[in-house]
């Protein structure tokens, strides 16, 4: 499998690159009042509106670097209802794809982390590299305030 390649802090991550829609500069983002910790905010995609979630404040608690190699990933997400939604991942030293095989992702036993998104890890000459699950990634409380659910009521 091609795996998309980015830091957190320090910690190397990967993602599946079939998740992938495109991997985009750093843009400027439109805040959202009273957004979750980790909601970086609203950009422009194409003509849509699309959500942004800074991994580095989601995982760490403080904003990621803005730096050359910071980007946007653009990924497949599944709403509340299921329904496959757009969404932005702002990730630092997004720079490299590389092919693995699920087999060289064998699992460490005692838990890889503090999170359903993490997936097993993966030692390379650079160090460890850990599988993220983009399905899993955002937690409910956030995910539910990037794609509210529509209002019975609501009139146009």
């Amino acid at each position: 499998m091609l795996l998309l390649l980015f830091q957190v802090g320090g910690d190397r991550y990967a993602l599946d690159a079939r998740r992938v829609v495109e991997v985009i500069p750093l843009l400027q983002l439109q805040r959202i009042p009273r957004a979750p910790k980790g909601v970086a905010g609203l950009f422009n995609y194409r003509g849509w509106p699309v959500p942004a979630v800074d991994l580095t404040e989601l995982i760490l608690g403080r904003p990621a670097g803005e730096r050359l190699s910071t980007r946007i990933v653009v990924v497949e997400f599944p709403d509340a209802q299921g329904v496959a939604r757009q969404i932005g991942l702002i990730a630092e030293q997004v720079t490299d794809l590389v092919r693995k095989e699920s087999a060289d992702f064998p699992d460490p036993g005692g838990g890889t982390g503090a999170g359903p998104f993490l997936g097993a890890v993966e030692m390379d000459r650079d160090g460890v590299i850990q599988r993220i699950h983009a399905e899993n990634l955002i937690p409910e409380h956030i995910r539910g305030a990037l794609f509210p659910e529509p209002q019975a009521n609501e009139s146009h």
